[in-house]
């Protein structure tokens, strides 16, 4: 995947959103900062900017995903495919449906994934180093580029879904004390059925990670 790497930006996923509109660049693309100033989260929430950390996005022609990925369940998918990657390298970070790195019952990273054109956009933000007030830092040691190029190499494979979900769906359990937001709501997992297509059964209720 060729990867371009900045000092500083606004935000990784502006900056590849601005790109795939001008058709500059060609697909699969990533974009690292060093620093991000003005990153995104979830729920629009900012991702607070710490030298050190890694600050990443990168784009997919949809074509390209796998055969039997459904595209509301990307997040889990690229987001699981990071969890193993971390613990290759020795981390215990654990993936929290959809998009949220833990370890122990605090968050580290996460993804948030969009639909530009005929691309998937995926963008990640991990405390390699920095904790802040919020969120806690990786609990290993790793060079940022070694991480990436063994990621990168994880997502070029195009191991199909059933595979990553069926390791996932054996973990699923550390995710029942947790909480996820639904339509603005906080709403408790501990009742929550995973299901084979990656949303959730809540109060009889089916909710797809929609981010």
């Amino acid at each position: 995947m060729k990867t371009l790497f900045f000092k500083s930006l606004p935000s990784t996923q502006t900056y590849l959103k601005e790109l795939l509109k001008k058709n500059k660049e060609e697909l699969p693309l990533a974009i690292v900062a060093d620093i991000q100033t003005a990153g995104l989260g979830s729920r629009n929430n900012s991702w607070n900017s710490k030298e050190g950390n890694l600050f990443l996005s990168f784009a997919l022609d949809l074509e390209t995903l796998p055969e039997d990925l459904k595209l509301e369940s990307a997040s889990i998918y690229y987001s699981y495919l990071l969890k193993e990657t971390l613990n290759s390298f020795g981390s215990e970070v654990f993936l929290k449906w959809p998009n949220d790195l833990y370890i122990g019952e605090s968050k580290v990273g996460g993804m948030i994934t969009n639909i530009v054109g005929k691309s998937l956009v995926c963008g990640v933000g991990v405390n390699l180093e920095k904790k802040d007030e919020i969120f806690v830092a990786l609990d290993i040691q790793v060079e940022k580029k070694e991480l990436l190029e063994r990621y990168f190499k994880n997502i070029e494979k195009r191991v199909l879904w059933k595979q990553v979900f069926s390791k996932f769906k054996l973990e699923f359990q550390t995710n029942q004390k947790f909480f996820t937001h639904i339509n603005g709501e906080k709403v408790s997992l501990s009742e929550a059925a995973l299901q084979d297509d990656g949303s959730l059964l809540i109060n009889g209720q089916k909710v797809y990670s929609l981010r």
